[in-house]
């Protein structure tokens, strides 16, 4: 669908275009959820976007994929998705504080890690890993500088619902490594975010009331969660995990709660503290690490 130049370029520019977008994950929350439910927020989401997705293959003629493939498609949509989006906002929902969460699910790098290896066998040299650790290091410096841990009461229910978002992730990205290649990203997509709207529906059916008030900071949120997130943030996603490592792919995970912390201080007027700054630079060079010369 896309020239080997263009493919080149993407690739080269796909992580910073996706740390930067993934990143308003929780700015998009924190605008839309005062007016809506989070699992009727998410099933509103799915549904535009298998809207979308259904042009863009109408209009780029994207390929047929077969029954089993499509399959694979919806259990990574299921843990991509459902199990990813559903387990954070269910624990915010749970009174999880959101940086307490997003730290949760800053462990998926080390995890992927230890899964990568375990099940594909991807290798990582001692610098890796150091950068791994030194990534989760300075995402734990972002997120808990300044912040009363000792006040925070967790119930079980938020640590079990962040615990599935971290591990359905994990577990997706790990199975669309092994089972997506060769499937059009666009018509993959489709039936990814299918198997996410049917699993919203039945979570926002069983477990809410469907109350919406349509704020024009929810309408925008929810149009950007579509278009930037759901749709070029996933593909950005997709095509990494086809052309790297899983790995190395989970670690740019470590640059998104700096990003949205510099987002929340710029927009929110959030503290933004010399040691916040730290902790950036800190998992910026983790990253880095994992990235650099990615043989063991």
């Amino acid at each position: 669908m896309i020239n080997p130049s263009l493919s080149i370029l993407i690739t080269r520019w796909a992580p910073l275009m996706f740390v930067l977008l993934w990143s308003t994950g929780f700015i998009a929350a924190k605008f839309a959820l005062p007016y809506i439910e989070p699992f009727n927020s998410l099933l509103i989401r799915m549904l535009a976007t298998l809207v979308v997705f259904a042009i863009l293959i109408k209009i780029f003629k994207a390929g047929n994929i077969t029954a089993i493939q499509s399959t694979h498609q919806m259990v990574v949509g299921s843990l991509v998705h459902a199990a990813y989006l559903g387990g954070v906002f269910a624990a915010i929902k749970l009174e999880m504080p959101a940086g307490l969460a997003a730290l949760f699910v800053g462990l998926q790098p080390v995890l992927m890690a230890l899964m990568a290896l375990t099940f594909l066998s991807e290798r990582l040299s001692f610098k890796q890993w150091f950068g791994l650790l030194l990534g989760l290091l300075g995402v734990c410096i972002v997120l808990l500088q300044g912040q009363g841990l000792e006040n925070i009461n967790i119930s079980i229910a938020a640590l079990v619902a962040v615990t599935i978002s971290v591990f359905g992730i994990s577990i997706g990205t790990m199975y669309q490594k092994r089972y997506g290649v060769g499937v059009n990203l666009l018509t993959g997509s489709f039936f990814q975010y299918l198997a996410a709207a049917i699993w919203m529906g039945l979570l926002t059916f069983t477990f809410e009331q469907q109350e919406i008030v349509w704020h024009p900071h929810l309408i925008g949120a929810l149009i950007w969660q579509v278009f930037g997130m759901s749709i070029i943030a996933i593909l950005l996603l997709m095509h990494m995990i086809h052309e790297g490592k899983t790995t190395q792919v989970a670690s740019y995970i470590y640059l998104v709660p700096p990003v949205t912390a510099i987002e929340a201080w710029w927009l929110f007027d959030e503290s933004l503290t010399p040691i916040a700054i730290a902790g950036m630079l800190i998992a910026i060079y983790g990253v880095y690490l994992v990235n650099k010369n990615p043989t063991a």
